[in-house]
């Protein structure tokens, strides 16, 4: 059986390394381990890598629609793939959770997450799973919109590099062991 990992983020150099887009460098860090050299294939619009982990089909992919419509690519690879939910992860940023810390549910409302409402929006479900890294909160008065748009700071980035890598992890453990022990294992304090 297939198993889909979408990371969301938004398409171009403009948007590289924002707090919006870890989740294109969580599919990055595992195309990097799986599929080193594969050159990603546009479809459904959408960057996809197909590599396999164990015995497992994977398909790695970072929509190039703006993060507000993500639903449009992923309701499409459900539809085409006929794809069971619980086969697709969602791996997104969320201004709710400590900057690098890790969350991994089985489903859920959006948490305000725009990438996410469009999926859910699209699919008319919310019970697929989602991996969320933190960013932490605007300071001050900041808008959120503006905030998520913007750069790490160099500590930041430390954080969140630790973060992809772990959450990276999280996904292989997801793939290998199944939604539970994945969980165990991300949700752990650290």
């Amino acid at each position: 059986m297939m198993k889909v990992v979408v990371g969301l983020g938004n398409p171009g150099a403009k948007y590289r390394d924002t707090r919006h887009n870890v989740g294109f460098c969580v599919v990055a860090e595992l195309a990097r381990r799986h599929a080193a050299g594969a050159k990603p294939k546009s479809r459904f619009e959408a960057e996809i890598v197909e590599t396999v982990y164990g015995t497992e089909v994977i398909r790695l992919v970072a929509p190039q629609t703006y993060m507000n419509a993500s639903g449009r690519t992923v309701g499409r690879i459900v539809d085409f793939f006929d794809l069971p939910l619980e086969n697709l992860v969602v791996v997104c940023d969320d201004l709710n959770l400590e900057t690098g810390q890790l969350r991994l549910r089985p489903g859920g409302s959006s948490g305000g997450q725009k990438g996410l409402l469009s999926i859910i929006q699209h699919l008319g479900e919310e019970s697929f799973p989602r991996l969320r890294i933190g960013i932490g909160r605007p300071p001050g008065r900041m808008d959120a919109a503006d905030y998520v748009l913007r750069r790490f700071n160099k500590a930041q980035r430390e954080e969140i590099d630790i973060a992809v890598v772990m959450a990276a992890d999280g996904v292989e453990r997801w793939i290998a062991d199944g939604l539970d022990a994945a969980m165990n294992s991300v949700n752990a304090p650290r």
